[in-house]
């Protein structure tokens, strides 16, 4: 199962809703998707979404690194020789990680298929069956109130809140949502780095004495600040998950190691891939730390192949955040993974299953 050629498009989703966030705002997810073909007919998908202001990349970026960096270095391999194509794509090009996620996604896509297998049981197997929260985006007092009651009465029972805008509003964003709904689903804080390390810990101290029980509170600080992060993780009792602190498997270490943080968040975008993902999973479990597996604002191409990877490693991936396709307004791939609201199922089908993708707008380079 060599692979012979890759073909590239553009999958385009509107939001139901915008999604706004500490960093940006947007209407639609658009992604780039590739598509390997092998010698033996099979076809592997990857996609990767623009997350410039989180990985520095942008489509153009991902096409022309999967382009002239990557692809040149895994043309005519075998993918049964899993290993050795995961190895090339990382030594391809420097950082550049959500292409990279791209291209692997597809690899490790066809090599499940050389199985036979869903993909899921080629990592180890599980039961693939998993329930994701929902986020609810940084906005007016009423509206995210609103939307968090929705989110409850459509099944989640974990929703994430964005904040990060300003202080003092967003704790009582907090105290609203969590009157609203705290006995009814599991509360996730989100602040996109928004926060100082002392505002962050004055935050957490006025909500938790006044009886706000959050699950966790994910990347208050910028990343670059871990000692800000191990500041915060010092002085409040609500747990703190790094997320833009912890891209590979050596961050994930380093910020074990220095008591950092008391949960890692996974996403295939920052990591370059499920080769990294897989290491940073079992590093976790060695250290007894638990770990989310999140995604950016992207298409169910994506998000599925972390799904697969989050039913694998259940022991250290205890907790689900793969929220985006619930956030579209139609899912334009066929087959695999199904996302219903809270609830998102594995087919049987060998690699990610996926049998076709609507409204992929295919792309060519003269």
């Amino acid at each position: 199962m060599k692979i012979k050629a890759i073909e590239f498009g553009k999958l385009r989703v509107p939001l139901k809703t915008p999604f706004k966030t500490a960093m940006r705002t947007i209407d639609f997810i658009e992604d780039v998707v590739i598509i390997l073909e092998t010698n033996s007919g099979h076809r592997g998908y990857g996609s990767a979404p623009a997350t410039a202001v989180i990985t520095g990349e942008t489509h153009g970026s991902i096409i022309e690194a999967i382009r002239t960096m990557i692809m040149p270095r895994i043309m005519g391999e075998d993918v049964r020789n899993l290993n050795r194509v995961v190895g090339l794509i990382q030594q391809s090009i420097f950082m550049n990680f959500s292409a990279k996620a791209a291209v692997e996604i597809a690899v490790y896509d066809l090599f499940a298929q050389s199985f036979n297998a869903p993909l899921y049981r080629v990592l180890g197997g599980g039961e693939p069956v998993i329930s994701t929260d929902l986020t609810i985006s940084v906005d007016y007092i009423d509206k995210m109130v609103a939307d968090a009651l929705d989110a409850v009465e459509r099944g989640f029972d974990a929703v994430k809140i964005k904040v990060g805008k300003d202080l003092a509003l967003d704790i009582e964003r907090v105290k609203a949502v969590y009157a609203a709904v705290g006995d009814k689903a599991l509360l996730r804080l989100d602040a996109n780095q928004g926060w100082t390390p002392k505002q962050t810990v004055a935050a957490l101290r006025e909500l938790e004495a006044t009886g706000v029980k959050l699950e966790f509170i994910e990347q208050p600080v910028r990343g670059y600040d871990v000692d800000g992060m191990k500041y915060v993780t010092e002085r409040v009792a609500t747990p703190v998950m790094a997320d833009e602190s912890t891209f590979g498997p050596k961050e994930v270490i380093d910020i074990i190691k220095m008591r950092g943080a008391d949960m890692i968040n996974i996403k295939l975008m920052k990591t370059g891939g499920l080769s990294n993902a897989i290491k940073i999973a079992d590093i976790a479990a060695i250290y007894d730390v638990e770990c989310m597996i999140g995604c950016m604002a992207e298409t169910s191409i994506g998000v599925a192949a972390a799904a697969h990877l989050a039913v694998a490693k259940a022991g250290s991936i205890t907790r689900i955040d793969l929220d985006s396709p619930s956030l579209g307004a139609v899912n334009h791939v066929v087959g695999g993974v199904r996302f219903d609201n809270s609830e998102i199922s594995i087919s049987e089908a060998p690699g990610l299953g996926i049998e076709s993708i609507n409204e992929l707008a295919m792309l060519s380079f003269d």
